[in-house]
């Protein structure tokens, strides 16, 4: 989801090939081994499979709505956070909504953990309506997706927490014409199959860059 955030709002377009994770396609596979989700090919061949790096090349491409520059910190504060979310509360939010896939994982003992990172969030958000100002940078959309799945685990459970502020924060940000944008179903492509173009140029804040 973050890296179609990015791409989104840098406006880019790119050819989106829709994948199932239990039948991935071998063209997938090929070009990045690892075969996991987000995977970013350029027109010159490169790969990029992480999704914060795919947030990184769009944004440097274009950021019409100044993520790459918080409004209170640098942009290294905003990175520092993203790397507790990507690290310790990403780690406890896998126990947390998978304990089956994990060995003695507890659930509620990983959400009290992730729970400390929420903290530090609401924290945040008590003070600015966004993590790092009053407009949304890098660090709030690239650590939204995962509170949103800390969220949806067990919703009458976060709706009865005290983290009013990131509560808030989380229902703007999945009401947002941005979030539906990017939460468009796309049939699973198969070999041989056309792509579909992405995003919708109406869906895009900035000027579309050449086609990736």
């Amino acid at each position: 989801m973050r890296a179609r955030l990015a791409i989104t709002t840098a406006g880019i377009e790119c050819e989106l090939r829709e994948v199932v994770l239990r039948d991935k396609p071998a063209e997938m596979v090929r070009i990045s081994p690892k075969a996991t989700v987000p995977v970013l090919q350029l027109t010159d061949d490169t790969v990029i499979d992480e999704s914060l790096e795919i947030m990184h090349w769009s944004l440097a491409q274009h950021d019409p709505l100044g993520w790459l520059n918080p409004e209170l910190e640098s942009l290294s504060a905003a990175l520092d956070l993203i790397r507790s979310a990507d690290t310790d509360f990403k780690y406890h939010l896998d126990r947390y909504k998978y304990p089956d896939r994990f060995t003695a994982a507890h659930a509620t003992e990983h959400r009290d953990k992730a729970e400390q990172f929420i903290q530090i969030i609401e924290q945040r958000l008590a003070a600015t309506p966004m993590l790092l100002g009053s407009h949304g940078c890098i660090a709030d959309y690239a650590i939204l997706p995962f509170v949103r799945q800390f969220a949806n685990t067990d919703r009458d459970w976060f709706a009865a927490t005290p983290y009013t502020h990131t509560q808030k924060w989380l229902s703007d940000f999945v009401a947002s014409d941005m979030f539906l944008s990017v939460m468009k179903k796309y049939a699973q492509w198969h070999a041989g199959g056309e792509a579909a173009l992405f995003p919708a140029i109406e869906d895009a804040p900035g000027r579309p860059s050449p086609q990736q």
